[in-house]
Protein backbone atom coordinates (compact mmCIF):
# COMPACT_ATOMS: atom_id res chain seq x y z
CA UNK A 1 0.00 0.00 0.00
CA UNK A 2 1.32 3.57 -0.97
CA UNK A 3 2.14 5.76 2.15
CA UNK A 4 0.34 9.83 1.08
CA UNK A 5 2.90 12.39 2.76
CA UNK A 6 1.19 14.23 4.79
CA UNK A 7 1.16 18.20 3.72
CA UNK A 8 3.51 19.37 5.61
CA UNK A 9 6.33 16.58 4.25
CA UNK A 10 5.95 18.43 1.15
CA UNK A 11 6.34 21.41 1.90
CA UNK A 12 9.98 22.77 1.38
CA UNK A 13 11.70 23.62 4.54
CA UNK A 14 13.98 26.67 4.73
CA UNK A 15 17.57 26.72 6.43
CA UNK A 16 18.42 29.92 8.74
CA UNK A 17 20.85 30.66 6.58
CA UNK A 18 18.19 30.73 3.37
CA UNK A 19 16.04 32.62 5.86
CA UNK A 20 19.20 34.89 6.41
CA UNK A 21 19.71 35.43 2.43
CA UNK A 22 15.82 36.33 2.53
CA UNK A 23 16.11 38.72 4.99
CA UNK A 24 18.97 40.38 3.10
CA UNK A 25 17.06 40.85 -0.13
CA UNK A 26 13.65 42.09 1.81
CA UNK A 27 15.63 44.71 3.65
CA UNK A 28 17.23 45.71 -0.11
CA UNK A 29 13.32 45.87 -1.34
CA UNK A 30 12.32 48.35 2.19
CA UNK A 31 15.67 50.41 2.21
CA UNK A 32 16.20 51.41 -1.85
CA UNK A 33 12.18 52.10 -1.82
CA UNK A 34 12.38 53.97 1.40
CA UNK A 35 15.79 55.77 0.31
CA UNK A 36 17.23 55.18 -2.51
CA UNK A 37 20.71 54.73 -1.12
CA UNK A 38 22.24 53.51 -4.44
CA UNK A 39 21.70 56.91 -5.66
CA UNK A 40 23.07 58.82 -2.88
CA UNK A 41 26.62 60.78 -2.74
CA UNK A 42 29.45 59.96 -0.14
CA UNK A 43 28.24 62.44 2.87
CA UNK A 44 25.19 63.10 5.38
CA UNK A 45 21.59 62.85 4.99
CA UNK A 46 18.53 63.77 7.75
CA UNK A 47 15.36 62.51 7.24
CA UNK A 48 12.84 64.78 9.43
CA UNK A 49 8.93 63.88 9.62
CA UNK A 50 8.23 66.53 12.46
CA UNK A 51 7.96 64.22 15.22
CA UNK A 52 11.75 65.43 16.58
CA UNK A 53 13.75 62.20 15.82
CA UNK A 54 15.07 63.01 13.11
CA UNK A 55 17.06 60.00 10.84
CA UNK A 56 20.50 60.46 9.61
CA UNK A 57 21.96 58.64 7.23
CA UNK A 58 25.62 58.86 6.51
CA UNK A 59 26.78 57.35 3.42
CA UNK A 60 30.29 56.20 3.68
CA UNK A 61 31.46 54.81 0.69
CA UNK A 62 30.23 54.07 -2.78
CA UNK A 63 31.89 51.41 -4.80
CA UNK A 64 30.63 49.98 -7.87
CA UNK A 65 29.33 47.09 -6.30
CA UNK A 66 28.33 47.67 -3.03
CA UNK A 67 27.26 51.28 -0.74
CA UNK A 68 28.54 51.22 2.65
CA UNK A 69 26.15 53.29 5.15
CA UNK A 70 25.03 53.66 8.65
CA UNK A 71 21.61 54.53 9.74
CA UNK A 72 21.29 56.55 13.15
CA UNK A 73 19.09 58.98 15.17
CA UNK A 74 20.37 61.82 16.75
CA UNK A 75 20.24 60.41 20.39
CA UNK A 76 23.66 59.65 21.90
CA UNK A 77 24.16 56.65 24.41
CA UNK A 78 25.51 58.21 27.63
CA UNK A 79 27.80 55.58 28.71
CA UNK A 80 29.60 55.65 25.21
CA UNK A 81 28.73 59.18 23.57
CA UNK A 82 27.92 57.42 20.36
CA UNK A 83 24.56 57.45 18.44
CA UNK A 84 22.13 54.59 19.60
CA UNK A 85 20.56 53.14 17.81
CA UNK A 86 23.40 52.90 14.63
CA UNK A 87 23.43 50.14 11.80
CA UNK A 88 26.16 49.63 9.69
CA UNK A 89 24.66 48.56 6.19
CA UNK A 90 26.40 47.12 3.48
CA UNK A 91 23.69 47.22 0.29
CA UNK A 92 24.99 45.05 -2.51
CA UNK A 93 23.93 46.14 -5.85
CA UNK A 94 24.98 43.45 -7.76
CA UNK A 95 22.97 40.94 -5.87
CA UNK A 96 20.09 43.22 -4.51
CA UNK A 97 20.61 42.45 -0.66
CA UNK A 98 21.06 44.52 2.32
CA UNK A 99 23.39 43.14 4.96
CA UNK A 100 23.99 45.19 8.44
CA UNK A 101 27.47 44.27 9.76
CA UNK A 102 26.78 45.91 13.01
CA UNK A 103 24.68 48.04 14.60
CA UNK A 104 26.61 49.81 17.47
CA UNK A 105 29.99 51.17 17.83
CA UNK A 106 32.52 48.79 19.08
CA UNK A 107 29.87 45.95 18.95
CA UNK A 108 30.83 44.33 15.61
CA UNK A 109 29.93 40.65 15.36
CA UNK A 110 34.00 39.74 16.44
CA UNK A 111 32.92 42.27 19.77
CA UNK A 112 29.63 39.74 20.36
CA UNK A 113 29.98 36.74 19.81
CA UNK A 114 34.32 36.16 19.64
CA UNK A 115 36.57 35.37 16.67
CA UNK A 116 35.45 31.50 15.99
CA UNK A 117 32.43 31.34 16.88
CA UNK A 118 30.60 28.66 15.74
CA UNK A 119 28.46 28.46 12.44
CA UNK A 120 25.14 28.56 14.05
CA UNK A 121 25.74 31.00 16.84
CA UNK A 122 27.44 33.40 13.80
CA UNK A 123 23.95 32.91 11.85
CA UNK A 124 21.95 33.41 14.98
CA UNK A 125 23.81 36.65 15.99
CA UNK A 126 23.39 37.96 11.90
CA UNK A 127 19.36 37.16 11.88
CA UNK A 128 18.98 38.74 15.11
CA UNK A 129 20.72 42.08 13.63
CA UNK A 130 19.05 41.99 10.16
CA UNK A 131 15.60 41.67 11.88
CA UNK A 132 16.06 44.30 13.65
CA UNK A 133 17.04 46.69 10.77
CA UNK A 134 13.93 44.89 8.63
CA UNK A 135 11.74 46.27 11.32
CA UNK A 136 13.55 49.59 12.08
CA UNK A 137 12.76 50.07 8.35
CA UNK A 138 9.03 49.28 8.74
CA UNK A 139 9.11 51.81 11.34
CA UNK A 140 10.42 54.30 9.41
CA UNK A 141 8.16 53.81 6.42
CA UNK A 142 5.07 54.11 8.74
CA UNK A 143 6.46 57.55 10.14
CA UNK A 144 6.18 58.52 6.81
CA UNK A 145 10.33 59.00 6.20
CA UNK A 146 11.63 58.06 2.93
CA UNK A 147 13.17 60.03 -0.23
CA UNK A 148 10.80 63.14 -0.09
CA UNK A 149 11.90 63.97 3.23
CA UNK A 150 15.78 63.24 2.85
CA UNK A 151 17.69 66.32 2.71
CA UNK A 152 21.91 66.50 2.19
CA UNK A 153 23.49 67.58 5.20
CA UNK A 154 27.28 68.94 4.74
CA UNK A 155 29.72 69.57 7.00
CA UNK A 156 28.80 73.34 7.48
CA UNK A 157 25.59 72.54 8.38
CA UNK A 158 23.86 73.18 5.94
CA UNK A 159 20.69 71.27 4.39
CA UNK A 160 19.48 71.05 1.12
CA UNK A 161 16.57 69.21 -0.22
CA UNK A 162 16.83 66.26 -2.70
CA UNK A 163 15.90 66.50 -5.94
Amino acid sequence: MTQALSRVDRIPRLSRLGWLMGLYAENYLHLVRLFAPDHLHEGRYASSVGDGLDLYLDVIECHRYTVELRMTYGILDPLTGEPDPSAYVRLYRDARQVETTHCYVGRRWQDVVGMYPPADELVSHRLRMNTFLGKWLEYLAERGHGVATLCRTDEGGETGVLM
